[in-house]
């Protein structure tokens, strides 16, 4: 069995051939039953959350996987200086079962789901959409603007953070790299300024107004996956054409479930899923004035997508353990 470190992970998952092998991933599917979510007490900080994701290929696919990720979520690290989410990806041959590789969850999270908004936004932004507004600047947030320079001209990212310190840091590192970046501390002045706003938080009370946002622009969200969990308020889904990276969303995401358990909107809001998107069974965007709102709650596909190109990458041409 392969173990893959971290700095292994990361480097066999540049962002333009992740984008692209999760659009054929999302085109051709695989098995992901609902993930298991189990809820962990806390005293004095919230409760921590368990996620198991399984995921593995249809059985006439050749190469055959079959994968778990093992989740822990822990808002409470935030006070701690911690991150708030830590996994292990474990990968197995789809025919023997036997273990292939074990990489690293953490990193595997964090690319395929600034990847997978990113391959969304090919669909859904326009495609001169320069200005890119950050809510948030943990580890996740931290990865959207070299995602999103990989299929839109991002030209400026501004970041906000309810934690100014981590977002002046954020915005150091981004300079550093040679990107046009700056704090802001107005968020609705930054959200009607951008051409593109994603949040990647763990926010429980929206962030992003509807009231402030203007024509043309595409809001990802990219953090909640709770139905207690909200980035954006019911204006912000009403005004916009909705999309969901896989149905899981519209029972996970608050930001789906309240409005629709209150009537405010019904399923028929929800336009498209990334599958509908990638197989052309849906255009995306239709016009430069339409607010295009893509909500995510992860995927095992994109796991799964993942951990196989790191392993095909580390064996150097797909080699199969049966």
């Amino acid at each position: 069995m392969k173990i893959l470190d971290a700095e292994m992970t990361r480097a066999l998952l540049p962002f333009d051939g992740l984008i692209d092998a999760l659009n054929q991933g999302f085109r051709t599917g695989c098995v992901s039953p609902i993930r298991h979510h189990h809820t962990i007490d806390r005293n004095n900080e919230p409760d921590a959350t368990l996620l198991l994701m399984p995921a593995w290929s249809h059985s006439r696919d050749d190469p055959s996987y079959l994968g778990v990720k093992i989740v822990m979520v822990v808002p409470g690290n935030t006070a701690r200086g911690l991150p708030g989410l830590t996994s292990t990806y474990i990968l197995y041959d789809g025919v023997s079962g036997a273990q292939l590789a074990l990489l690293d969850g953490n990193v595997i999270t964090a690319r395929r789901t600034v990847a997978t908004s990113a391959l969304a936004a090919r669909y859904l932004s326009r495609e001169d959409s320069k200005t890119l507004l950050v809510i948030g600047s943990g580890r996740v947030a931290s990865l959207l603007p070299q995602a999103y320079r990989a299929v839109r001209p991002i030209e400026r990212v501004l970041v906000w953070d309810i934690d100014a310190a981590r977002a002046d840091r954020f915005v150091e590192t981004l300079r550093s790299s040679g990107m046009k970046a700056e704090v802001v501390s107005d968020l609705e002045t930054a959200v009607s300024t951008a051409d593109i706003v994603t949040a990647a938080t763990l926010a429980t009370e929206p962030l992003v107004k509807g009231a402030w946002v203007r024509p043309g622009t595409h809001i990802d969200l990219i953090g909640g996956f709770t139905p207690r969990m909200r980035e954006a308020d019911d204006d912000a889904v009403v005004m916009s054409s909705v999309f969901i990276d896989t149905l899981e969303a519209l029972i996970e995401s608050g930001d789906l479930t309240q409005p629709l358990a209150a009537g405010i909107i019904g399923r028929s809001h929800v336009r498209a899923t990334l599958a509908d998107l990638a197989a052309g069974k849906n255009p995306g965007r239709t016009n430069r004035e339409e607010i295009t709102y893509f909500k995510a709650v992860g995927s095992a596909l994109a796991d799964i997508v993942a951990a196989r190109m790191v392993y095909e990458a580390a064996s150097g041409a797909g080699v199969s353990a049966r």
